[in-house]
């Protein structure tokens, strides 16, 4: 890394289960939960919600910068909408691995050919898609349609 940009500040205290998590700036206070399904009251928010709502806000932004680079008017991205799954995975060993999915809808953009290549674009350029590249299963569907080949795509 050459330069820090911004850098994210927060605490938690009491872990997943029960405890809190805050930011340096007090705009985001949260309390944790175990979702009702993993055996939690789910009376908060988990680390998988917050990592979804994350990937999906850069995502969506790095997906306008995509779209100039491919010449594609900002009238086509600008009613995008991005639902982001994160899945907790149990491994055979006893471990838990994380899992993503990506169901961006682009309105406005009527060609899937070109709707998948914006999306691979944005993949390659993404920090949260560079973060959990080869650490993670992330797949992509576009206007209802799978996005394949993702990983191979340089910025």
């Amino acid at each position: 890394m050459t330069r820090t940009m911004y850098t994210a500040e927060a605490r938690v205290t009491g872990g997943r289960d029960d405890g809190r998590g805050r930011t340096s700036d007090g705009r985001l206070d949260v309390a944790l939960r175990l979702p009702k399904v993993l055996g939690g009251d789910g009376d908060g928010v988990n680390p998988e919600q917050l990592l979804a709502v994350g990937y999906a806000a850069c995502f969506e932004a790095v997906m306008t910068a995509a779209a100039r680079k491919l010449e594609i008017p900002d009238a086509e991205v600008a009613d995008a909408v991005i639902d982001a799954k994160v899945m907790l995975i149990s491994c055979d060993d006893g471990t838990f691995a994380l899992g993503a999915q990506l169901d961006v809808e682009l309105p406005s953009l009527h060609d899937p050919a070109q709707a998948a290549q914006l999306v691979r674009l944005a993949h390659g350029i993404c920090p949260y898609s560079k973060a959990t590249r080869g650490n993670i299963d992330v797949a992509f569907t576009v206007n209802g349609l799978p996005v394949t080949d993702v990983d191979g795509v340089a910025s």
